[in-house]
């Protein structure tokens, strides 16, 4: 069976699904990319399952393309206009993001919204054991991750320009009525006793403490290129869940690569991480803190709700994921596939509930 370095690396021809009118984009390019010229070659990034993402290949030098999916959509999902507003202000604050050329909001070109950013040339790690790196460099990565997301929740959202991006306040409440209602409203995908039991008891549950940060919503190592040879993040990709939030709930989803199992999915819980050189997750917690100013005893206290929390709304991403198989919207193997983890996350997710003291 293939590694997951294998299914989602480099790119492939265009899918039939997400095919366009190349022809379209060619004009719109050499109207609005500066020092863009022809010809183009179009390719698709093998990874990525919500936008459908293409190379864009020229004699000069290449392009991603980021685009909403062809198909009937949930309100407010796939809203590439969000991800070109933070990355374009965030590359402008010197974080680690690609350079934005132009968004594009007219249906007509390639049939759905889609912006344009710069090819950053570097690796994408499939695997969070990191397993082709050197043993002795591994916990290097690691703090080059812990490093990028704590630079990302010290930037000031107000000074970056990101002051309107979300809802300062009551972020968690927010986002698991969001998600609950996600969950509730998509009846294709069906329903799940564990969901059902975590939409009841996590708005009751939310610890103490409110702060405001730029959130990414999904930071994990496969959502970043690091340097051909180097522990260094080049571009944090795929800001479609990015928004205004609480740091501690962006961290604690990074985190909880700690507690998820390897299969389908970014998790160390199988993993010996002293012999792997990875750090362990309360090493983790201290490094972020460190680097945030947090109060590690306050983090660790409530990790197990953060967790529950977060769990629970990959689970509703998911669950999300398998609507849109349902639909018809999403037809890639690998979509069918993660459709499938709904049940395991959701158990997974109430467990960690039952560790911060769920009954039931």
């Amino acid at each position: 069976m293939a590694s997951r370095q294998e299914q989602f690396s480099g790119t492939a021809e265009v899918r039939e699904a997400h095919r366009f009118d190349e022809a379209a984009l060619d004009a719109w390019m050499q109207a609005n990319v500066r020092d863009y010229a022809g010809p183009l070659e179009v390719r698709q990034f093998k990874g990525g399952q919500s936008n459908p993402t293409y190379k864009l290949i020229t004699p000069k030098r290449a392009y991603v393309l980021r685009r909403k999916p062809p198909g009937t959509l949930l309100k407010s999902a796939h809203a590439v206009d969000r991800e070109y507003k933070v990355i374009t202000a965030l590359f402008a604050q010197g974080f680690p993001v690609a350079e934005t050329f132009g968004l594009c909001t007219d249906e007509s070109v390639i049939g759905t919204w889609f912006y344009v950013m710069d090819c950053v040339e570097g690796r994408v790690i499939w695997d969070g054991t990191f397993p082709d790196v050197p043993t002795a460099d591994r916990r290097r990565y690691f703090e080059a991750m812990n490093e990028t997301i704590a630079h990302l929740h010290t930037i000031d959202p107000v000074a970056a320009g990101l002051g309107d991006f979300g809802k300062p306040g009551n972020y968690f409440a927010r986002q698991i009525g969001r998600w609950s209602q996600q969950y509730l409203d998509d009846e294709a995908a069906g329903r799940v006793p564990e969901m059902d039991k975590l939409v009841e008891w996590l708005p009751a549950n939310i610890p103490p403490g409110d702060e405001v940060a730029i959130v990414h919503g999904d930071y994990r190592c496969d959502n970043m290129i690091f340097h051909p040879t180097e522990p260094k993040v080049l571009a944090v990709l795929d800001w479609e869940l990015s928004t205004l939030g609480h740091p501690l709930a962006d961290f604690s989803y990074h985190l909880m690569m700690y507690r998820m199992p390897p299969t389908g999915t970014v998790g160390l819980t199988d993993v010996n991480l002293a012999e792997m050189n990875i750090p362990t997750e309360q090493e983790y917690v201290e490094m972020y803190c460190r680097r945030t100013g947090h109060d590690v005893a306050m983090v660790n206290a409530n990790m197990d709700f953060y967790v529950a929390y977060n769990m629970f709304r990959l689970a509703a991403i998911v669950h999300g994921i398998r609507g849109r198989v349902v639909r018809g919207t999403a037809a890639s193997a690998h979509a069918k596939a993660m459709s499938a983890t709904v049940e395991p996350l959701a158990k997974l997710a109430w467990e960690q509930a039952q560790k911060a003291g769920a009954k039931g």
